[in-house]
């Protein structure tokens, strides 16, 4: 019963099984060979036009390598105040954007609405040389930290909003396959064709042992890229090795086959839940799950086994825990842990 993250889960078997492979003989490094090539066209196929790519070995790394490039250092990036790259991720951002500022913004649902993304950037007053920084880029994470997704006239409008002002729309997609799941959309529509610039698209949390990528819709836009992620400690010298997990990740949707499983394991997640009388905070629209437990119902569940991580607090007494679920997680360990509810 481990729902403390889908990062808890090992590596899925086609992915371990493509490792295995790419250890077989010699390859050139640094991205010089033809896992790298291949997933580069794989990723061109998928989104349906040209894209730049480039691999990198973690999920911050993505974060802060893209919206670095896309923000000058006196620049600005709108996000969530719960985002990931404004709460855990040690101000990596601003290290690698040289002293770039996040400006965090409230949003119901872990989301940033159209209005109040308006509202801020609207505030001339506030932005601008020489006294103040410059909106370079707004920052979405899909799915978002309270497992929520945008839909794609909701990312339209705030691209439409970004672009208006000269700003840079960049999606945060760790999660992105368990959002695009849940959308009636292709990867082309989820993303530039409803104006997202560039993509942090993520395979570690969906199934790889660590696999992440940047990617800009524009290629022109991606210019220097390559130095930014060597000077970056982000380029691997045995690359083939992120590759080919990129590569297994994508081949045949599994991706999306894994990412239906982990929703639909935090789909029944849910139902225990509501039924247990403890409905979910937030819609579950991807594979996390946020309720209020009483604190003494928390402790036995965690003396039962189960694992996973208190949150916050909910202002009645009651303990706000996430649930993660990955293409791991079993129906026995779900139904197991909703029993444990219902007869705690």
């Amino acid at each position: 019963m481990n729902f403390a993250s889908d990062n808890t889960a090992g590596v899925a078997p086609e992915i371990m099984a493509a490792l295995a492979r790419a250890n077989e003989g010699f390859a050139l490094g640094y991205g010089n060979d033809d896992w790298t090539r291949r997933v580069e066209k794989k990723f061109s196929e998928l989104f349906e036009r040209d894209v730049a790519v480039f691999l990198v070995p973690t999920g911050t790394g993505a974060n802060a390598l893209a919206l670095a490039h896309v923000t000058p250092p006196w620049g600005a990036v709108l996000c969530h105040e719960d985002a990931h790259i404004a709460v855990d991720e040690c101000g990596a951002p601003e290290f690698f954007g040289g002293g770039i500022k996040l400006v965090e913004l409230p949003g119901d649902n872990g989301k940033i609405s159209a209005d109040t993304l308006k509202a801020r950037l609207d505030n001339k007053a506030s932005w601008g040389p020489p006294h103040h920084v410059t909106p370079a880029a707004v920052s979405i994470s899909q799915a978002s930290e309270a497992g929520t997704i945008y839909r794609v006239a909701e990312i339209r409008a705030l691209a439409d909003i970004a672009h208006e002002h000269g700003a840079a729309l960049h999606m945060d997609g760790a999660r992105f396959g368990n959002a695009l799941v849940r959308l009636n959309a292709s990867p082309a529509e989820a993303t530039w064709q409803a104006g997202v610039d560039v993509l942090s698209f993520g395979a570690t949390k969906g199934g790889a042992m660590g696999a992440e990528s940047v990617i800009f819709f524009d290629p022109k836009r991606a210019e220097g890229m390559s130095a930014r992620r060597k000077r970056g400690g982000a380029l691997l010298s045995k690359h083939r090795f992120i590759a080919a997990q990129m590569e297994a990740f994508l081949d045949g949707d599994l991706w999306l086959r894994l990412a239906r499983h982990a929703n639909g394991m935090a789909d029944r997640l849910s139902d225990g839940l509501t039924k247990a009388g403890f409905a979910p905070k937030w819609p579950v629209e991807a594979n996390e799950v946020f309720a209020a437990l009483p604190a003494a119902l928390c402790d036995r569940l965690q003396a039962a086994g189960a694992v996973f991580y208190r949150w916050d607090a909910d202002g009645a007494g009651n303990v706000v825990v996430r649930l993660v679920t990955s293409f791991q997680t079993t129906a026995e360990e779900v139904e197991r842990f909703a029993d444990l509810i219902r007869t705690s």
